[in-house]
């Protein structure tokens, strides 16, 4: 074979590489293909990060609501009181007291045969207002029981409103003398009475928690919409409803949330629980 000859096969089969390699990437298409890959990670936090809290909340020793968890934010109330930036009273309201400087521990779980069987119902004074509840100890005695004995213990007294939830669910959640979300008052105990299809009607009356079944403590929360809510991880105890006062929650929720989204977390009008009291209800 003459030289000619070599060359020609050579090119020949150049050519035939060209045809069948991948072309080449140019700085500004590798830069959008990494672009692209870090959009999709942020993205997947997101969602992992977006679907613990929309499951619920915080109480009890943390991690945590929610519940999931419901972190403190810059808009929580101060030691102090009054209203935090950006927060405005609603009608008929008053500014929120200062916090507890030293919020009430325990260790021991409330025994729930105090409240087996019978019927509760709890004045709750709010710096808006006052709310009344009805507290079934039949179905849930247990987390009866712990609230009972909060109340008398005074554990709420004051404490904030540290929650509210304009979309998807419809909440105002409560119970946290810190107003943190992270907060509980020494002792966790299981779930009772959990709808099994997951929801829960207008007035209802829950307890809050983590994902661990077994953190329920001091946070409640009220729904001022049906709302349904994640079955997995056994649901969140209902143990009482509002018989009056709803309204309240429903004005809080109207003016939705202040941080950190408008539709979850800090609300725009705070609202704190003063007092609570407790009488069981006779037959």
């Amino acid at each position: 074979m003459t030289k000619e000859q070599e060359r020609a096969r050579a090119r020949r089969r150049h050519e035939e590489q060209q045809k069948t390699a991948k072309p080449p990437v140019s700085d500004a298409t590798r830069d959008k293909q990494v672009f692209g890959v870090i959009l999709a990670f942020i993205l997947i936090v997101a969602a992992v990060i977006a679907v613990p809290k929309l499951l619920g909340s915080s109480d009890g020793p943390q991690p945590a609501a929610g519940g999931s968890t419901t972190p403190a934010t810059s808009t929580s109330p101060t030691s102090s009181g009054g209203l935090a930036e950006g927060q405005k009273l609603a009608a008929g309201c008053t500014a929120p007291p200062a916090l507890q400087a030293t919020p009430k521990k325990q260790t021991k779980v409330p025994a729930k045969a105090t409240a087996a069987g019978k019927t509760f119902v709890a004045t709750v004074k709010t710096s808006c207002g006052v709310i009344t509840l009805e507290l079934d100890g039949a179905k849930a005695p247990q987390t009866v029981a712990s609230f009972v004995n909060l109340a008398k213990t005074g554990y709420w007294a004051p404490s904030p409103c540290h929650r509210v939830t304009t979309q998807g669910i419809y909440v105002l959640q409560c119970g946290d003398p810190t107003g943190t979300g992270q907060g509980g008052p020494g002792y966790t105990f299981g779930i009772e009475n959990a709808p099994k299809n997951g929801t829960y009607g207008r007035g209802v009356l829950a307890m809050a928690r983590t994902q661990d079944p077994n953190s329920n403590g001091g946070q409640f929360f009220i729904t001022y919409k049906e709302t349904r809510l994640p079955t997995e991880g056994g649901g969140y105890t209902i143990f009482g409803k509002v018989t009056k006062g709803l309204d309240i929650v429903e004005k809080i929720a109207a003016n939705k949330a202040l941080a950190p989204s408008p539709t979850d977390g800090t609300p725009v009008s705070p609202i704190s629980i003063l007092s609570v009291s407790v009488t069981e209800k006779k037959a």
